[in-house]
């Protein structure tokens, strides 16, 4: 049963849902594998819907003959989409680690004490985790630009109230509220990506995000310290409102809003064909259901003032805004899910460990690296992550394209995880570097040197384990996120409270241990590619009941 051609008329959410609730019952018994999608027209299928620049990729999600459709922008209005996405990445991540380079100052002129500082930092990282629950269905209801904007503006608010902040209460509740404000950074800016660009790109541009988001929080403790010793650490925050405002207002003007209802799914647009590999062509058939760009796009462009409102529709229903704040949780079971927010929040694990030790490996003997110096070893890590952000993503995608056109075609979620084999040797190798060096007290080169594979491991991991998830459950992208980041960020605030115990062991014995878990953790990637399929498999009549009861298509 294939869905009418609607276009350009635009039906209500409900009615497109019954239509998937349609689709689903009378496909009952040969549902679609999630995740697997035909990329590569190697069947030389004439109904499916190919990129410009190459005639054997195959445009999946398939784009509308809506002029407004995200997909339909033409390429710079999507990469200025993208670039508004790095810079509110950017300027949330500097506003809610600027303080890690100078929380012993602050400390030592408020008087609260160092442990109640830490412990703020680590209730912000769980609330950029679970207050997705309350911010990402109002975001995918109402609009996520509305979203974006509130957030940086509570941020801008957030950094210049800390350095008025004298009690140890209003320093956990200003940690609690901005780890709430800033939801959107953590598990909203994947979703935005996979709303513009097709799944042959899509990581990429994940391994943008994922370098702007590690890469941010790494460039805010360099001028941090620098900042510090110039105009103290009032200033430090006072210059990360300033940045958080500057971005506010470029958002403002430029951003704009890419929720947009389908009425396509994975599902209805699944190519179908002779499992024989000499079957004649007359055998093979397309289910696509979305109409063919021929550049004769419908329906009336928005015009600018139109873009900029904060919030210019709704999206879903209030039944479906309730199911998004629980249905995350549910979406764990699954078990691709979960494993991609372990994994995410192991690579999450490694990043904290190393911003708990560098400032006290590299300011005690035999460094003695003062606030500013301590900062400029972040470069390693930044060029760490450009490093594992562009094997992961730009190199990422043409392995998946290759791939696929080993396998008739057909890109399985899975193939993109061979890349980690690279994280088996550099995860271990730079941890034991970091930590028996510093025992040892090596050159600061050679610590600077391991901080940058652990941030380039850090980087592959994360980027790897997004694009995975994205790739698996790609029609309910906006909760696979969120349920993604809950483990991630649960992970992490967990093991805030294990750093310190786990150091007493010392440098050596805590770096060599840490080495070999995360080895152990990183070969669990081995049984996803063994098993994975047979998940997704296992998932697909409940993952597509879930697509038919009610999702907004991005």
């Amino acid at each position: 049963m294939l869905l009418p051609n609607l276009a350009p008329y635009r039906p209500p959410a409900h009615i497109i849902q019954v239509r998937y609730r349609q689709y689903f019952i009378f496909h009952s018994e040969a549902l679609e594998v999630p995740g697997s999608v035909y990329l590569v027209d190697v069947q030389e299928k004439t109904t499916v819907v190919h990129a410009e620049n190459d005639s054997a990729i195959v445009l999946s999600p398939t784009p509308s003959n809506d002029i407004n459709d995200p997909l339909n922008w033409s390429r710079g209005r999507k990469l200025l989409q993208i670039i508004c996405v790095m810079i509110y990445t950017s300027a949330i991540g500097i506003g809610t680690t600027m303080l890690y380079s100078i929380l012993q100052p602050i400390s030592d002129d408020t008087g609260i004490p160092l442990a109640t500082l830490n412990a703020g930092t680590g209730y912000m990282f769980l609330f950029l985790g679970w207050g997705a629950l309350i911010n990402q269905p109002l975001a995918l209801t109402f609009g996520k630009r509305g979203i974006y904007l509130i957030s940086v503006l509570g941020n801008t608010a957030i950094c210049l109230l800390t350095p008025y902040i004298k009690t140890e209460g209003q320093w956990i509740a200003s940690k609690i509220v901005q780890g709430y404000l800033c939801t959107p950074v953590e598990s909203l800016c994947e979703v935005s990506i996979a709303d513009v660009f097709f799944a042959h790109e899509r990581g990429t541009y994940i391994g943008i995000y994922t370098l702007f988001l590690f890469g941010s929080n790494y460039f805010a403790p360099l001028i941090a310290g620098f900042i510090y010793d110039g105009q103290g650490w009032h200033w430090v925050m006072y210059w990360a409102a300033i940045i958080n405002f500057g971005s506010l207002i470029l958002l403002f003007f430029f951003m704009e809003e890419t929720n947009f209802v389908r009425n396509t799914s994975e599902a209805t647009e699944a190519v179908h064909f002779s499992a024989k590999p000499g079957a004649e062509k007359d055998d093979k058939e397309s289910t696509t259901s979305s109409p063919v760009p021929s550049g004769n796009l419908t329906g009336t462009p928005k015009t600018y003032s139109q873009r900029l409102a904060l919030f210019g529709g709704r999206y879903a229903s209030n039944k479906l805004l309730l199911t998004m704040t629980y249905r995350p949780v549910i979406l764990l079971r699954f078990p691709v899910i979960f494993w991609a927010g372990f994994q995410y929040g192991t690579c999450l694990v490694w990043y904290n460990v190393l911003n708990a030790t560098c400032s006290l490996i590299l300011s005690e003997q035999p460094y003695n690296f003062r606030a500013s110096f301590v900062g400029l070893t972040y470069l390693g890590p930044l060029i760490g992550m450009f490093l594992g952000t562009f094997y992961s993503g730009w190199v990422g995608d043409r392995f998946a394209v290759r791939y696929a056109r080993r396998t008739r075609g057909i890109r399985e979620p899975e193939h993109r995880l061979w890349l980690m084999v690279v994280s088996l040797l550099l995860c271990p190798a730079s941890l034991i570097l970091w930590g028996v060096g510093a025992s040892k007290g090596i050159s600061w080169v050679g610590l600077v040197f391991g901080m940058g594979i652990i941030s380039c491991s850090t980087g592959i991991g994360s980027s790897l384990s997004i694009n995975y998830a994205l790739d698996s459950y790609k029609d309910m992208s906006g909760e696979v996120m969120m349920a993604v980041i809950l483990v991630r960020n649960t992970l992490s605030f967990a093991i805030g409270y294990g750093i310190t115990p786990w150091l007493h062991m010392g440098y050596q014995n805590t770096f060599i241990s840490a080495g070999f878990v995360g080895l152990a953790i990183t070969m669990t990637f081995l049984i996803v590619i063994k098993w994975g399929k047979s998940w997704r498999i296992a998932s697909r009549k409940r993952y597509w009941a879930y697509v038919a009861d009610g999702t907004l298509g991005h």
